[in-house]
């Protein structure tokens, strides 16, 4: 019986945590939430917000430079896939998404080293 009213007597007792107690736990986990989403996640969209640019403004004649390395100019466009052409009368066809940047310094430039590999 005297555990039973000492148990009942410290949980009475006990200072109540309450709304300030929950903000103590979780104010870390929400600060490193932010430091992550600062550091990586922002970061990353903006990245990709510039390459969906880049090739939205993709157009015939451009010299561009593929995500596997093969330089090429744009002899055709479609919805989803580029026609470049690498060599003389040699032609691929490459997904819009492959293509990393404009293989030259004379093309177009938005202030920004995404989408250019030139010097």
């Amino acid at each position: 019986m005297d555990t039973i009213a000492y148990a009942a007597g410290t949980a009475a007792g006990a200072p109540e945590g309450g709304m300030s107690g929950l903000m103590g736990m979780f104010l870390p986990l929400i600060i490193i939430f932010f430091i992550f989403w600062l550091l990586l996640i922002r970061p990353q969209q903006k990245r990709l917000k510039k390459h969906q640019e880049f090739l939205a403004n993709l157009k015939k004649g451009d010299e561009v430079i593929t995500s596997s390395g093969i330089f090429g100019k744009i002899t055709g466009i479609a919805d989803s896939a580029v026609t470049i052409e690498i060599a003389d009368g040699v032609k691929i066809k490459v997904e819009k998404g492959h293509i990393s940047g404009y293989a030259s310094a004379s093309q177009p430039e938005s202030g920004d080293k995404v989408g250019t590999t030139g010097k």
